[in-house]
């Protein structure tokens, strides 16, 4: 059973809790250090592109690397919304939000930092980059179709197969929650890098952009820990109902 009456329920009150948790923290530290204006005074679309430029020299690679990096063709676009900074793959389109596109925050330079470290895993064939997208089709059926599936089981008397049905289908989710861990602390690490070695934040603003990605971070952290408590409480309920 999946209402509240549920004991299992209980399961999911650590999860919305750390995510309510990481949204307001990730939300916090991002509009402290949009009111910190950088000291170079670059926008975030500039130092994306400052970054796909000049990634070899900036970051410090040796030459072999840098050679291996490829990042001509990705543009840098404009994309309206709160923090719907990304970065597109198949398109090679790196789209930065309202207060990071045209913003020269130490906020605004960091998340844009971030999402060209995106485009640089891409551009160096980075291997959890590679495997989330592979999955990535996977997780989104089972997190559109798990839980109706069960609900379904509930109303037509076919509780047990929904529930073997959902498990399979919702340790997609996980493991694509799982991968995304490496794949953003990368990203957020050649950031870190790029921003220090290339000069586009100073010593003392650095700790401000670390603040910001750290935040960050801890979304993905959250989503993790919400999907793989829900994986338990799907198997808790199938063992529940064998009983």
């Amino acid at each position: 059973m999946l209402w509240l009456g549920d004991p299992t329920f209980l399961l999911l009150i650590p999860a919305i809790l750390l995510s309510l948790y990481a949204q307001w923290k990730v939300g916090a530290t991002f509009k402290k250090y949009a009111r910190v204006r950088t000291r170079g005074g670059q926008t975030g679309a500039e130092v994306a592109q400052a970054i796909l430029r000049g990634y070899g020299a900036s970051a410090g690679l040796d030459a072999a690397s840098a050679n291996a990096v490829n990042t001509a063709g990705v543009r840098v676009e404009y994309t309206p919304g709160t923090l719907s900074d990304h970065y597109d793959p198949r398109a090679r389109v790196l789209r930065l939000s309202d207060a990071v596109y045209g913003a020269d925050s130490v906020a605004a330079v960091a998340v844009a930092a971030h999402e060209a470290g995106h485009a640089l895993q891409h551009a160096g064939a980075y291997p959890f980059l590679a495997l989330r997208s592979l999955v990535a089709p996977v997780a989104s059926i089972g997190s559109s179709l798990a839980f109706p599936i069960v609900i379904g089981g509930m109303i037509f008397g076919f509780f047990p197969a929904a529930l073997n049905i959902a498990i399979l289908l919702y340790i997609g989710v996980v493991a694509f929650t799982v991968i995304t861990l490496p794949v953003e602390f990368n990203a957020s690490a050649r950031a870190l890098r790029v921003l220090e070695n290339g000069g586009y934040l100073s010593e003392d603003e650095l700790p401000g952009a670390r603040a910001v990605l750290n935040a960050a971070a801890l979304t993905y952290v959250a989503a993790t820990a919400s999907a793989v408590i829900m994986l338990v409480r799907l198997l808790l309920l199938r063992n529940m109902s064998r009983e």
